[in-house]
């Protein structure tokens, strides 16, 4: 088994001229790191989260890697209005929206016995609902133009069962559900819908939120012996989103090195 972590390659230009939007993209997780390798790989990117001080500091990290500061927005996703107001704020900052990658979520532990309907509700809403208010308004702005790329981010936990994720992995099924309809949807128009599902990606926040022991249970599932890093699980996402893959559309794309 190796843990030994690859180098990070570095950008070829595979969205180069595309305009990006990444939701939940401040902090540590898998939406900075989509933000980055999409700046990396020659894009212009607004971002957005619920966090306005974790929002600016996303930005500002950015600009001190690329000397190029993304436009910013603040969005709640489970909020319809202010959804519709990011993609205006796109529209105004980027003039257009190629890609939208949809990675806003949220996760909890509970078993069903003892889950509140709150603590249901609240992972549905981010997770699930939010998904699909920000594809529906990337859609309807999309398909006017005739093009556009949608992202979308699941989890192995979609297809796979564990104890006190019955929210979470409801709403990551969903999610690939959403984005198998709405491919079918869209394929008229030009515009493709695909998603990832990745497996363990380590981030800062995670090792916080989580204990060593429940983390070492999950990499000892991994064929690698290691968790992905966040970049490893974004790079899947630029390829979803660039013209390497214009053929893909209603795909779940799993990023993951699991094994039985």
């Amino acid at each position: 088994m190796s843990r030994e972590v690859p180098a990070e390659p570095p950008g070829r230009g595979l969205l180069e001229g595309k305009t990006v939007v990444v939701t939940a993209a401040a902090g540590t997780g898998l939406g900075f790191a989509a933000a980055r390798r999409c700046v990396a790989e020659g894009a212009r990117v607004l971002i957005s989260d619920i966090h306005g001080r974790r929002l600016d500091e996303a930005a500002n990290r950015l600009a001190e890697e690329f000397d190029i500061r993304p436009a910013t927005q603040l969005c709640n996703v489970t909020v319809e209005e202010e959804v519709q107001a990011l993609i205006d704020a796109a529209v105004d900052e980027l003039g257009h929206v190629d890609v939208m990658i949809n990675n806003a979520g949220l996760g909890g532990t509970a078993n069903l016995v003892d889950m509140t309907d709150e603590q249901w509700q609240v992972v549905i809403d981010v997770t699930l609902n939010g998904t699909m208010r920000t594809t529906r308004a990337a859609l309807r702005h999309m398909m006017p133009r005739g093009s556009g790329v949608i992202v979308n981010n699941a989890s192995v936990m979609g297809w796979r069962a564990q104890a006190g994720q019955s929210h979470y992995a409801a709403a990551k099924a969903g999610v690939m559900a959403l984005t198998r309809c709405a491919a079918i949807e869209a394929a008229e128009t030009g515009i493709r819908v695909n998603c990832v599902a990745p497996s363990l990606a380590m981030h800062p926040f995670l090792a916080k939120t989580s204990s060593q022991e429940f983390l070492d249970s999950l990499i000892s599932l991994e064929a690698f012996d290691r968790a992905a890093e966040p970049w490893e699980v974004a790079n899947v996402m630029v390829f979803l989103a660039s013209d390497y893959s214009t053929y893909m559309t209603g795909e779940i794309v799993s990023v993951s090195s699991q094994h039985p």
